[in-house]
């Protein structure tokens, strides 16, 4: 069931219940926040305070610190003391820094042996073997008085192996040490919390001492106590090694955290994170077990690699007390304040809803689609309601100015007008849009048409020159004729031509007039233009349409019977297939001509192009043929003749076959008689036959490239003419002569001819040796 109330109570209701519903929101909200904020605010306060105290003890500690290196670098000065004195200046100068620093407890320095003077020795040899001869002094205070330990000297072993010496000479940094008990007198009852900063002496890399001064740790226990952001909150100084320095209970100073709170130490990493010099935060149950925000902050002193901490263990109740008192009030005053505003709602309800009714009635008369200046309202509230009626009578208004403007447009009247109610007024500036889109759509019809009747047009004419084209493409005149005729009468042009790339000399191209056209009539004009002569020439050269309408006096003028004027355009396209120009057509006209005229000219150009392409093949082939015709008749003459040849040539290749084999009848003779070798113009072989290698005994491999001269004995005579005899050879003549080789211990009497040997072109290319072994005919 649906209930059903009126705007007043659905006012008050609303208005209370989303009023209630949004101040539990935000006391919840502001609860949260606040106890929140009171908390990040409390770690806040708290880090920053504990980063503040780690300053300040930084501070002591720094300074403290400081001054133990600058006695390392003062000691550095030594080499400018005499010798003599040295020890008791360094003596004098760490009395002087005990007395002007009263929280130091004890200086002392310890230097290698003979390291800085060579008095080691001296006090060895007075005190005995078992003293190493090392020189130290430490200086102590005693009831205000300084006193030197003179057992430094005494203890040099147990002083060169604690960590107070060898730390620094191994690192060669200043160190400071853990806390520790420490009694100058040797009792029990005078033993301090204390610690030492221990500083290297080094010169040029090498180390010399230590110099170091004991520190009183009881001072900052006044400092850690005044530390308290928070009520109950404690603040704590811990050593590198987790030991306490400084704690509001003092049982636990000198005592390691591990020690007190193993399980927190170990659960946490405190130790870990004091070593490394991290900040470590964390909640933890105290000892009444209320929950504590415990922070700690580094502190690095100086050049050391054992840094100290301080941390502040806040009470999370405390801090949280302001915030809960903040939320009881906020409680408080929600619950007045609802109350008033419940009051302050039902009187303004009334006021609304009464002008709201009387609008409503009004609303629901327009609901019904009625219209009408009566509808008018008049509301002085003076507020936001009497705006509400204004407008309601100002749409109205609006409304009825629309409603004429419809009826308008309705009529055709799309130049009609209307005021809009303000920039958002979407009716009535749908209204002019739908006005503007009719409008538009008219002028688009009307434009639509004009295509059509353009496309149309190209059509019909493409259809016309696709004809054309078909039927006289048989002669390159009569087909150009037509072309120029029909496009001229399409294009209502008044004269144009049409030129053909002359094919009679590749070289110098240009272009002839073969088909021109003027008022009906056929031109029998004989024109040639060369190629980027004249507009047509750069038309032919650029490839590309020429449309003029400034056409000067001089260049074409179209005359009749009646008398002669200038064109108003001029139309120049190029006849191409892929770039290569065919031809030009020129047309000139009174009228200027259209884009869509130009274009469909570019169109029927590809066409014209290649029909006039398949004219000049077509020509070019029947003119092939009568060609072919002629060099058949030609080639059977030829072809009897070639008869003859054939039968002469094999009667010849008979002949030559039979002395072929006589050839190798006769070589073989000559390679079982004689020795055959052939040699290159350079004297080195590069053939021999197996009589040769059987002679000389030896492999194919080992005479080819071997010299003409190797192996031969030579006469005295022979030696001086040899070089004329290679000489004569490479000239072109035969050579005789009787040779003498000797071969493994037998001489042999060689009859040899030398023959050159011609290659195709004339030239002499080898040598050829015919060798006979006449040495049985010279012995009988």
């Amino acid at each position: 069931m649906k209930l059903k109330l009126k705007i007043k109570h659905k006012i008050q209701l609303f208005i209370l219940l989303t009023t209630l519903i949004i101040y539990i929101l935000a006391i919840g909200y502001i609860s949260i926040t606040s106890k929140n904020m009171a908390y990040e605010d409390a770690i806040k306060i708290s880090d920053n305070y504990v980063k503040g105290a780690a300053q300040q003890v930084k501070v002591y500690l720094e300074s403290y610190y400081s001054s133990v290196v600058d006695l390392s670098t003062t000691f550095l000065v030594y080499k400018d003391i005499n010798e003599e004195n040295r020890r008791d200046v360094i003596a004098n100068i760490l009395t002087k820094s005990l007395q002007f620093n009263p929280d130091f407890l004890a200086v002392w320095s310890t230097w290698e042996p003979n390291s800085i003077d060579t008095l080691d020795e001296q006090y060895k040899n007075k005190k005995g073997s078992t003293v190493i001869g090392n020189f130290g002094h430490l200086y102590y205070k005693d009831g205000g008085v300084i006193v030197l330990d003179e057992s430094i000297e005494s203890n040099a072993v147990s002083i060169y192996s604690g960590d107070y010496y060898q730390l620094p000479k191994q690192t060669k940094r200043p160190v400071i040490l853990d806390p520790y008990y420490y009694s100058y007198t040797g009792n029990k009852a005078d033993e301090v919390l204390e610690t030492s900063i221990v500083a290297p002496i080094i010169e040029d890399n090498q180390f010399l001492g230590v110099v170091g001064a004991d520190i009183k740790l009881s001072q900052f226990q006044e400092i850690v106590d005044k530390i308290k952001p928070f009520k109950n909150s404690n603040a704590f100084l811990l050593s590198n090694n987790g030991v306490y320095v400084a704690n509001p209970n003092p049982d636990w100073v000198g005592k390691s955290v591990e020690e007190i709170s193993p399980d927190e130490a170990e659960k946490y990493n405190i130790i870990e994170a004091i070593k490394t010099g991290e900040t470590l935060s964390y909640k933890s149950l105290g000892l009444d077990g209320s929950l504590f925000y415990i922070v700690y902050s580094p502190i690095p002193i100086g050049n050391t690699s054992t840094p100290w901490s301080i941390g502040i263990a806040v009470p999370i109740d405390q801090v949280m007390a302001k915030a809960e008192r903040n939320f009881r009030i906020s409680i408080l005053v929600g619950i007045i304040g609802l109350l008033i505003l419940s009051l302050v709602i039902y009187t303004i309800s009334n006021s609304i809803t009464n002008p709201i009714l009387v609008i409503t009635n009004f609303l629901k008369n327009l609901s019904k689609g009625h219209i009408g200046k009566e509808m008018r309202v008049d509301i002085k509230s003076g507020d936001e309601i009497e705006e509400m009626g204004d407008a309601l009578n100002k749409s109205i208004s609006g409304l009825i100015e629309k409603t004429r403007f419809a009826s308008e447009i309705g009529e055709g009247n799309y130049d009609t007008e209307i005021g809009l109610l303000s920039d958002y007024d979407i009716l009535g500036q749908s209204l002019i849009d739908m006005r503007n889109k009719l409008k538009i759509a008219r002028e688009e019809e009307e434009a639509r048409k004009v295509e059509d009747e353009k496309r149309q047009w190209t059509n019909e004419g493409l259809a016309l020159f696709s004809d054309v084209l078909r039927q006289n493409n048989d002669n390159l005149e009569e087909l150009a004729f037509h072309v120029i005729v029909n496009l001229i009468n399409y294009m209502k042009a008044n004269q144009g031509g049409l030129f053909i790339k002359s094919d009679e000399d590749n070289a110098d191209t240009c272009f002839e007039l073969i088909a021109a056209y003027a008022f009906d009539r056929r031109k029998f004009t004989k024109k040639k233009i060369e190629l980027g002569e004249g507009l047509v020439g750069m038309c032919a050269m650029e490839k590309e349409t020429v449309y003029m309408t400034d056409i000067p006096d001089d260049y074409i003028k179209i005359t009749s019977g009646l008398g002669g004027s200038n064109p108003k355009c001029l139309l120049i396209t190029p006849l191409k297939i892929e770039e290569e120009v065919l031809g030009i057509i020129e047309i000139a006209s009174f009228n200027s001509l259209e884009a869509h005229e130009i274009e469909f000219v570019e169109k029927i150009a590809q066409s014209i192009a290649s029909t006039l392409s398949s004219v000049k093949v077509n020509e070019r082939t029947t003119q092939l043929l009568e060609k072919t015709q002629q060099q058949a008749e030609e080639m059977a003459a030829q072809e009897e003749e070639m008869r003859q040849n054939m039968e002469e040539l094999q009667t010849t290749q008979e002949e030559a076959a039979r002395k072929t084999v006589e050839m190798e009848s006769f070589i073989n003779a000559l390679n079982s008689t004689s020795y055959v070798a052939e040699y290159d113009l350079n004297e080195n072989m590069t053939f021999v036959n197996d009589a040769y290698l059987n002679l000389f005994e030896i492999r194919r491999e080992e005479a080819i490239g071997k010299r003409h001269s190797e192996n031969i004995d030579f006469t005295q005579e022979q030696k001086s003419q040899y070089t004329q005899f290679w000489n004569d050879l490479r000239s072109g003549k035969v050579k005789k002569q009787k040779t003498q080789v000797s071969i493994k211990g037998n001489t042999y009497l060689f009859m040899e001819s030398y023959t050159p040997i011609y290659n195709e072109e004339g030239d002499i290319y080898k040598i050829l040796k015919i060798a006979n072994d006449i040495s049985e005919y010279i012995e009988k």
